[in-house]
Formats: C-alpha cells, sequence, structure tokens
C-alpha cells in the first residue's frame, strides 16, 4: 500500500504538481483571510473552502472548471446559511442535512460540475456542523468563504495552471438510464437512507459529534458506482482512518494549539491528500485523519478521547452506506463493470482509428484527445473491479479474471500510446497494412462487445515492420487474449460476473 501511494507511475508528474498547487492555493487562502482580520474559525473556513475548490473541480476544459469554480459559493453560501439559522432547531436542521445528502449525490447526473457543487454543498454544510455556527458568525464565514475561493482560483487559472499545456480531461460521465435505472438516482436514494441510519446511530454514539457518521457515509459514496465499489471504498475509510488516528497521537496531539508546527504539519497533510487522492483512498483517508485532528488542536479540543469517537463515528457511517448499497436499489458490480469495461473497448477502436487517419495525412485528427480519454475511462474500470481483485474476495477465481482483465486492457493502453506517440511524428509515413490492421482491431472490439467470435491474435510484427504496424499488432494480441477472462464460461456475462 505505502508503495503503490508514493511510488505509482505520475505521468508528466501530475499528481505532484496537482499536490503542490494544492499547497500553494490553500496557504494563500488562508493568509489572505488572515491579513482581511477573520477569526481563527474564519481562518479554518477559508482552507476548507479553497481545499474544495481546489480538489473537487474536475470539469473537462480550463474554462470549464473556471465556470464550476465561480459557481461554488453559490452552492455553499445558502446551505450555510440554512445551517446556521437551524442550529437550535434539531429536528429542522438534521432534516436539512439529508435533503443536502440526497440533493448533492443526485446533482451528479449533471456530470462533473453537478457533482463538485453538491460535494461543495454538502461540505458546507458539514463545516457549519465541524465549527457549531451560529448566525452570528455568519458574517465572517460568507466573507472567508468569498476571499478563499477567489484566491484559489487565482492559483489555479492565473499562478499555475498548467491545464493549458494539455489536452482536455475526457471526464467519464456516469452510466445513463431513466429514473430508477439511472445509478446517480439509486444512489441519491441509498446516500439518504444510510445517512440517515448514519445519523440515529450517531446521535447515540455522540450528541456532539455525529455528523461524522454522516460524512462517513456521504464519502463513501463519492466517486463510486456499484454496491461492490461502495462496501471497498467503506473498508478503506475506516482503515485509513485507524491509521491516521494511531498517526495523529504521535504527530497532532503533541502539538496541539502549537500554530507554526500545526501549520506545517497541515501543509504536510493537504500535499499527502492531494497527491495520493488518485491512487490509494486508504492513505488519502489518513493524511484526511490527521488533517483534522490538527484542526481541533487548533480549536483546542483534541484528545485521545477525540480521535477514538472519531474512528467509531466513522465505522457508523460506513456501515450505514454498506447497509443502504445492500438492501436499497442495489447497483450490482457486473451492471457497472461491464458498462465501464465496454466503453473503455469502445474507446481502444476509436483511439486506433483517430491514429491511423493522422498517419493517412489527416491533421484534423488527434489520437491524444483519444489517450487522455481512455486514461479516465481504465481508471473507472480499476474502480469498479476493486471489489473483484480486493484480497479479501472469496471468490479466487473471479479475482484472478479480473486481475487478467486489467493486466490486458493496460497492456492495450500500452500499445495505444505508442501508437499514438508514432503518429504524432510528422514524418511517420502510411504503410497499407495499416489498414488492415486497424480493420481487425475493429473486428476483435465487436466481437467482445457483441458477443461474436473474438478473431485470433495477430502473429507478432516483424523487425522490419514499421512501428505503428507493430503497436497494432501487439493491441490486437491483446484483445483476442481478452476474450477469455471477459467472457468466462459460454454464456456468461461480459465480465464473468
Amino acid at each position: 500500500m505505502l508503495k503503490r501511494a508514493f511510488t505509482a507511475p505520475d505521468p508528466g508528474r501530475a499528481r505532484l504538481r496537482f499536490a503542490a498547487r494544492g499547497v500553494l492555493g490553500i496557504t494563500a487562502a488562508t493568509a489572505v483571510c488572515a491579513v482581511a482580520g477573520v477569526s481563527l474559525v474564519g481562518a479554518v473556513v477559508g482552507g476548507l473552502a479553497a481545499l474544495l475548490a481546489l480538489f473537487t473541480v474536475t470539469d473537462a476544459t480550463v474554462r470549464g472548471q473556471a465556470l464550476t469554480t465561480a459557481l461554488l459559493p453559490a452552492a455553499g453560501l445558502p446551505v450555510l446559511t440554512a445551517a446556521a439559522l437551524l442550529h437550535s432547531h434539531v429536528v429542522a436542521r438534521d432534516l436539512a442535512f439529508l435533503a443536502v445528502v440526497g440533493a448533492g449525490v443526485y446533482a451528479r447526473r449533471w456530470g462533473p460540475r453537478g457533482h463538485s457543487l453538491g460535494v461543495f454543498a454538502f461540505m458546507t454544510f458539514f463545516i457549519a456542523l465541524f465549527l457549531d455556527a451560529t448566525p452570528g458568525r455568519l458574517p465572517e464565514m460568507y466573507a472567508a468563504v468569498l476571499l478563499s475561493v477567489p484566491t484559489a482560483a487565482a492559483v489555479r487559472f492565473g499562478l499555475w495552471c498548467y491545464e493549458r499545456r494539455l489536452p482536455p480531461a475526457a471526464v467519464p460521465a456516469p452510466p445513463a438510464g431513466t429514473g430508477l435505472a439511472r445509478v446517480t438516482t439509486r444512489q441519491a436514494v441509498q446516500a439518504t437512507a444510510g445517512a440517515g441510519f448514519a445519523l440515529l446511530v450517531g446521535t447515540w454514539v455522540s450528541h456532539e459529534r455525529w455528523y461524522w457518521a454522516v460524512g462517513a457515509t456521504w464519502w463513501v459514496f463519492v466517486n463510486t458506482a456499484s454496491r461492490g465499489e461502495t462496501l471497498v471504498r467503506g473498508f478503506r475509510r475506516v482503515l485509513g482512518t485507524a491509521a491516521g488516528i494511531g498517526l495523529g497521537l504521535l504527530v497532532a496531539v503533541p502539538v496541539a494549539g502549537d500554530t507554526v508546527p500545526t501549520a506545517v504539519l497541515a501543509a504536510v497533510c493537504v500535499f499527502g491528500v492531494f497527491y495520493t487522492a488518485a491512487v490509494s483512498y486508504t492513505w488519502m483517508m489518513l493524511c484526511v485523519t490527521v488533517l483534522a485532528g490538527l484542526l481541533y488542536g487548533l480549536l483546542g479540543v483534541l484528545g485521545p478521547g477525540l480521535l477514538a469517537l472519531r474512528l467509531a463515528e466513522t465505522a457508523v457511517g460506513a456501515l450505514g452506506a454498506a447497509l443502504a448499497v445492500l438492501l436499497i436499489l442495489p447497483v450490482t458490480t457486473h451492471s457497472v463493470t461491464d458498462a465501464w469495461v465496454r466503453r473503455a473497448l469502445r474507446c481502444v477502436h476509436d483511439c486506433t482509428a483517430e491514429a491511423a487517419a493522422r498517419l493517412a495525412g489527416s491533421e484534423a485528427a488527434d489520437p491524444a484527445l483519444r489517450v487522455a480519454e481512455l486514461e479516465q475511462l481504465l481508471g473507472r474500470v480499476r474502480l469498479s473491479l476493486a471489489p473483484l481483485t480486493h484480497p479479501l474476495n472469496p471468490v479466487a477465481s473471479r479475482r484472478r479474471r479480473a486481475r487478467r482483465v486489467l493486466a490486458l486492457l493496460d497492456d492495450c493502453a500500452r500499445e495505444i500510446r505508442g501508437l499514438a506517440a508514432v503518429a504524432a511524428d510528422p514524418v511517420a509515413s502510411h504503410d497499407v497494412r495499416l489498414a488492415d490492421a486497424c480493420r481487425r482491431v475493429e473486428a476483435a472490439v465487436e466481437a467482445l462487445t457483441g458477443g461474436g467470435a473474438v478473431p485470433a491474435g495477430a502473429v507478432p510484427a516483424p523487425h522490419t515492420a514499421g512501428g505503428a504496424l507493430a503497436h497494432l499488432h501487439g493491441l490486437e494480441h491483446a484483445l483476442a487474449e481478452l476474450a477469455a477472462p471477459l467472457r468466462g464460461a459460454p454464456g456468461s456475462p461480459l465480465v464473468g460476473a
């Protein structure tokens, strides 16, 4: 786990830049709040708002990211107002919180922008509970949000906008459907029910920190689409929280209330959250837990008992999410994985066609955009297959098949990247054999997604063959090898779940 979190491949040092910019943006936002004269509570609000603005906005284009960032206060400030005004009205406050949970998850049907605004709205309510916000604190909390979000945006889109030099990131949309067949609709119902369970049991565990349980339920549902993904994420959340509490006892408790070391350690934790998020949810949760401990230390309420309570509330929240996905409108791992694998395979074909067109002399063809889309889709495939590849999966045969699927899809991605690199060479010439190889790739994809017979893998290209042709032969071979693990027994579904 440690190796995966900190030594995983980082093409173009994207994760490193993402993490460094996150630290810079949050530091700048907190500094602006301090210069403006807001209190410690306001500075915490500003720092967390900046974190969300830098972390959750994932639109495909820089312009889209800027628009979503500009809309964050519009989503968050009304929720913050409601949370503060309902502070002393327990039943109304709790019902409002559950409504924000359901609406925030349902908003994911509108893609990355809906997801970002839903997360910001939920977290604004959560922050109000975290800081025990009352109506009297609203003015400085408004000021903190309205100062920190533009400051974070200035860092992201002005000082350090490395995305302008990259092709747009293709963010995969969730599987389609209508009514209760839509995954986001089912998840909204599940998340609300799970949060209701977490609220009731969490209140029984602690009348003061019950919202931790609701927060755990919410974040377990983020970026998941099936019951298997949700169960694995819940397990990793509890594991990361437990590890973070252990580290917090060694790090956060000794420096509680000491501003300078707390600030330094908080910056390290923020870097860890951004750097590990894409590769290890467990490590991200460890960093989040230590960061929360440091913030409670600044507020003067940190102690071993509080950290133990956080673990208990997190377990309650994870249990609420697990019960919801198992009992209420369950979305099977197979149905979600099947959809993502099909989309990834279609994208493999589209990448091949774009590269072949570029090699044939088409200036309009751009395989780099398709390659970026394929990388995003493969990330979703890995997430959806995580329940099957998890070491705790009791069915060894399914675990082996799922791992084989991932390995062969990675082979496809490697060959596609090589093909795109060759196509980008202005002196690369078109080989008449490329057309035949592309047609075979198309036939293999059609067979894998349509249930037909998959052609046998191509004979490896001779050493004298061009680079593009060699990559196409490698792609054909990987697609042919995929038939067995994807289908399993005759008549079984695409991923054999």
